[in-house]
C-alpha cells in the first residue's frame, strides 16, 4: 500500500506533505517538533492532525502486516487463489481481513469439523449443487459408517448440513453485507435485571434505540450497566428478513437438497453468524464510543492545562475538611512554600475554635501578604467558601478567592513525586500546596497528576488504559511544548514532557543546573545522555532568560543564522529585539516581500512568520491572552438562585450531552446541548471549551436533587457567536416530530437487504 497516497486522500493534504510526514515520523522526530519546526514539509499541519495521521499510519501498517501473515498462512495450506489474493488486497479493515481468513483459520473442534472427520464433506458438496434429480436418501446411505459414528441417514444429512452451515457462516462477503445491515437497521435493547445497584439504570429499564443513532455516552452507560450485571443488553434485528436474504444467495430451487440448504442457512445465521456478528457490532460500537469519550477528554484537557497562570500573586491554598480541619499552605509568586497550618473553620468544631482559627488566618494573611485564596472544591468546600467570604470582609484587605478543581490532589499528595518534592510535609499539607499551585500555574502542577484523575471527561475509568494514556500523554506533551519551559526553573516532571526528553534526561538536567544555571541552549549538549538528536528535538521548546534574547523565544537554534540575516535585511539588531524596538518589522518585510525575504534567509515563509512573531514578543506566554480565572470576594447560595437570573460562570466540564458550569454556588449547573445554541451544533465542544467564562441564565433549580439547569440562549458565547432564541418551542417540537417520523420510516426492508446482497453476489 502507498501510505502517502492513502493518507493524502483521507486527510485532504498533498501527497508530498503526507510522504514528508511519514518520513519525519519514521526518522524519530517528535510530533511537537514536526508541527512547530517543519511546517514547510507538512503544509503547516498542527499537532492534533499529525497525531491523527500517525494513528492512521500505524493502523494501515498493522493492516498490511496482518494481510501478509494471513496470505502466508493460506499459501502454506496450499489454498491461495487469485480471488483470495485480490480480496485481501481490497480489504480496508482488520475485520474484513479476518472474515477472509475465517474459512482457513485453525478452529477449535466444531460440529462441521467433526462431520468432516466422518467423511461427510462430499455429501455436503453434493447437496450444495441442489440437483433436483438427486436421490438424497440413496446418496446419504453411502456415508453410513458406525465406526465413524454415522449410524443412519439422518445423522449423515445432519452432519452434511453442519458443514454447509459453517461454509455459509465463513462467507466473507455475506458477513460484510449482514454486518452493515445490522449497523444500519438493528437496535440495542436493554432489560433491567434484579440487582441492588439496578436503580441507577432505571432509564434503561425497558429501552431500545437504533444502533446507528445511539450516542457514545449511552453506549458506554449501557456497557457499564451490563458489566455491573444490572442490565441485559442485546442487538435486535428482523431475523426472518436476514435469514431470507441469506437463502436468496444460497438456495436454488425447491427440491430436497434445496430444503436442506435452506435449513442450513437458517442454522448458520442463528447459531454461527448472528452471535459472532453481534459481538463484532457491540465491540465496534464500544471502540467508537471509547474513541469519542477519549476525544472529549482530550478536548477538555487541552484548555484546562492551558489555563492562564495567576502571575505575581501570593496565594493561600486551602484544602477543605470537616473533622480534621482545613489544611493551609501559603506560596510565593515563585511557588515556594512560606507557611503551612491547619484551620478549624467548619462544624463540628466549636464557635470558640472557629473564632481562634479566624484570628490565626488573619495573622497569616497579613504576615505573608496573601492576595488570593485558592479553595479546593471537595468535601466542606461550600462551608469553607462561606467562611472565606466573611473573612475577606472582616480583613479589610484587597483579597479575592477562587474555587479550584482539586480532582487528583490526593493522588498527587500521596505519590512518590510529592514525597520527593516536599519530604518535610505530610500528605495533607502537600494537597493544600497543590491546590495553591494549581492557581499559580495550572500546567506545571496538573502534569504531575495521573491525567485520568483530573476529572474532565466521561467514563474515563472504563476506557482502554493504554489508548487513554497514549492520547492524553500526547495532549500534555503538546501543551507543555506550545507554552515552552524555563530551563533553569522547571521541575523534572515538566521537563520530561519536553519533546526529545524523558524522565532520565530531565533528572540529568536538574543535576547539571545544581552546579550553575544554564546561560545558553548550547550548554544542553553538555548534559549527560543529551545528544545531538535530542538537542534538535528539545532546544526550541526550552527557554533561558538573561542571556541571548533568542534563547528566550520559540526560535530554534538551527534558525539563528536566518534571524541574523533577517535583522540585517530589515535594519535591526538583537539589541533592538531585546529592547522591543522592532515594532514595524512586519511592514519592512512586506515592502521587501515575504517570499523574497524567506528565500534570502534560507527558510520557508511559514517559518519566517513564526520567527517574526517571536521576535516581536520575546519571552511571551501564549496563555496570557486567554481569559483569566474568575476571582470572587463574595458568595451565593443555591437557595439564592431564581429562575431567569443571569450569572457569570466558568465551564468546568464538557460531555456529549452538555456542559457543566461553575456559577459560584458549589454545585455546578448543567447546560444541556439543546440550551447551548438555537443554531444546530453537533457537539457542545463545537462552541465551548473547559475554562471558558460564560454568561448563563438559570432555567430551574431542584433543591432536593441539588440540580441546576442553565441556558446560554439569548447570551453571547466566548467566540462571539450569537445564540439568541431564533426558533419557537412549537417549531422545535414540530422538528422533533418530523425527525422521529423519519427515523420510523428507516426500518429494515427485506427488499433492500436482498438488493444489497444481489449487488454483492450478482444474482
Amino acid at each position: 500500500m502507498d501510505y502517502s497516497i492513502k493518507l493524502a486522500q483521507e486527510f485532504t493534504i498533498k501527497p508530498e506533505h503526507a510522504l514528508n510526514i511519514i518520513n519525519l515520523i519514521e526518522e524519530g522526530n517528535t510530533i511537537p517538533f514536526i508541527a512547530r519546526y517543519r511546517k514547510e514539509m507538512t503544509g503547516s499541519c498542527d499537532d492534533q492532525v499529525l497525531r491523527s495521521i500517525n494513528d492512521r499510519l500505524n493502523y494501515l501498517k498493522n493492516l498490511d502486516k496482518r494481510k501478509g501473515e494471513i496470505a502466508d498462512s493460506i499459501t502454506a495450506q496450499g489454498k491461495m487463489t487469485d480471488e483470495i489474493a485480490l480480496s485481501l488486497a481490497k480489504a480496508e479493515t482488520l475485520t474484513e481481513v479476518e472474515d477472509i481468513y475465517r474459512p482457513y483459520k485453525q478452529k477449535r473442534k466444531t460440529r462441521a469439523s467433526m462431520a468432516a472427520e466422518k467423511g461427510l464433506t462430499p455429501l455436503a458438496e453434493l447437496i450444495l449443487l441442489q440437483d433436483s434429480a438427486t436421490d438424497l436418501n440413496s446418496e446419504a446411505q453411502k456415508y453410513i459408517n458406525e465406526e465413524k459414528g454415522v449410524e443412519n441417514i439422518e445423522q449423515a444429512l445432519a452432519g452434511a448440513s453442519d458443514i454447509i452451515a459453517e461454509r455459509v457462516s465463513d462467507d466473507a462477503e455475506l458477513r460484510k453485507v449482514l454486518r452493515k445491515k445490522i449497523f444500519d437497521t438493528g437496535e440495542i435493547t436493554c432489560k433491567l435485571l434484579e440487582n441492588e445497584n439496578a436503580k441507577t439504570y432505571d432509564n434503561y429499564a425497558d429501552y431500545s434505540e437504533k444502533i446507528n443513532k445511539m450516542p457514545s455516552h449511552r453506549i458506554l452507560a449501557v456497557n457499564r450497566g451490563e458489566k455491573e450485571e444490572c442490565l441485559k443488553v442485546a442487538v435486535s434485528v428482523d431475523t426472518e428478513a436476514f435469514i431470507d436474504a441469506i437463502k436468496s444467495v444460497y438456495v436454488k430451487g425447491t427440491g430436497d437438497c434445496a430444503k436442506i440448504v435452506a435449513s442450513a442457512c437458517a442454522d448458520a445465521y442463528q447459531r454461527l453468524i448472528f452471535p459472532s456478528v453481534e459481538r463484532e457490532v457491540r465491540n465496534e460500537l464500544t471502540d467508537k464510543a471509547n474513541e469519542q469519550a477519549i476525544k472529549i477528554f482530550e478536548t477538555n484537557l487541552r484548555p484546562l492545562l492551558l489555563q492562564p497562570p495567576l502571575k505575581g500573586k501570593t496565594i493561600l491554598g486551602l484544602d477543605p475538611g470537616f473533622r480534621t480541619g482545613c489544611k493551609l499552605a501559603v506560596i510565593t509568586p515563585e511557588g515556594n512554600v512560606v507557611g503551612t497550618g491547619v484551620a478549624y473553620i467548619t462544624p463540628p468544631h466549636s464557635a470558640e475554635k472557629i473564632a481562634q482559627s479566624k484570628a490565626g488566618l488573619l495573622k497569616i494573611i497579613e504576615k505573608c501578604n496573601v492576595q488570593v485564596i485558592s479553595i479546593g472544591n471537595g468535601t466542606a468546600s461550600k462551608e469553607s467558601e462561606i467562611f472565606v467570604a466573611d473573612l475577606i470582609k472582616e480583613s479589610g484587605r484587597p483579597i479575592s478567592y477562587a474555587i479550584v478543581n482539586e480532582a487528583g490532589a490526593s493522588v498527587y499528595s500521596a505519590s512518590k513525586l510529592a514525597a520527593e518534592e516536599f519530604p518535610q510535609y505530610d500528605v495533607t499539607i502537600r494537597g493544600a500546596i497543590s491546590i495553591a499551585r494549581r492557581l499559580l500555574d495550572p500546567l506545571a502542577e496538573l502534569i504531575k497528576i495521573d491525567v485520568k484523575a483530573i476529572g474532565v471527561g466521561q467514563y474515563q475509568h472504563d476506557m482502554p488504559e493504554a489508548r487513554l494514556e497514549e492520547v492524553l500523554g500526547g495532549v500534555v506533551e503538546d501543551c507543555v511544548n506550545s507554552v515552552g519551559v524555563d530551563l533553569n526553573t522547571a521541575s523534572q516532571s515538566l521537563l520530561s514532557y519536553v519533546a526529545g526528553l524523558n524522565s532520565g534526561i530531565a533528572k540529568n538536567i536538574l543535576e547539571y543546573r545544581k552546579e550553575k544555571p544554564f546561560t545558553s541552549r548550547e550548554e544542553l549538549l553538555k548534559v549527560k545522555k543529551l545528544g545531538e538528536k535530542a538537542f534538535m528535538q528539545c532546544a526550541g521548546f526550552l527557554r533561558i532568560t538573561g542571556g541571548n534574547v533568542l534563547d528566550n523565544t520559540a526560535v530554534h537554534p538551527e534558525n539563528y543564522p536566518a534571524v541574523k540575516l533577517l535583522l540585517e535585511k530589515t535594519g535591526y539588531t538583537l539589541s533592538d529585539v531585546e529592547k522591543g524596538q522592532i515594532t514595524d518589522i512586519k511592514e519592512r518585510i512586506e515592502r521587501l516581500g515575504y517570499s523574497t525575504v524567506a528565500k534570502d534567509c534560507g527558510i520557508g515563509e511559514p517559518t519566517l512568520r513564526d520567527i517574526v512573531s517571536e521576535l516581536l514578543k520575546p519571552g511571551r506566554d501564549i496563555r496570557d491572552s486567554l481569559p483569566k480565572p474568575v476571582l470572587r470576594s463574595d458568595i451565593m447560595d443555591l437557595n439564592d438562585l431564581k429562575e431567569g437570573m443571569e450569572l457569570i460562570g466558568t465551564v468546568r466540564n464538557i460531555i456529549d450531552f452538555g456542559a457543566f458550569v461553575d456559577i459560584g454556588v458549589h454545585q455546578d449547573g448543567l447546560v444541556h446541548i439543546s440550551q447551548i445554541s438555537s443554531n444546530y451544533i453537533k457537539h457542545p465542544s463545537d462552541v465551548l471549551k473547559v475554562g471558558d467564562t460564560v454568561k448563563v441564565k438559570v432555567l430551574g433549580v431542584d433543591l432536593v436533587k441539588q440540580k441546576i439547569s442553565l441556558t446560554l440562549k439569548t447570551t453571547e458565547l466566548p467566540n462571539g457567536i450569537a445564540v439568541g432564541n431564533q426558533r419557537t418551542d412549537r417549531e422545535r417540537k414540530e422538528g422533533r416530530i418530523r425527525a422521529e417520523k423519519s427515523r420510523e420510516q428507516k426500518t429494515l426492508s427485506k427488499e433492500d437487504l436482498l438488493k444489497e446482497l444481489y449487488k454483492k453476489f450478482g444474482r
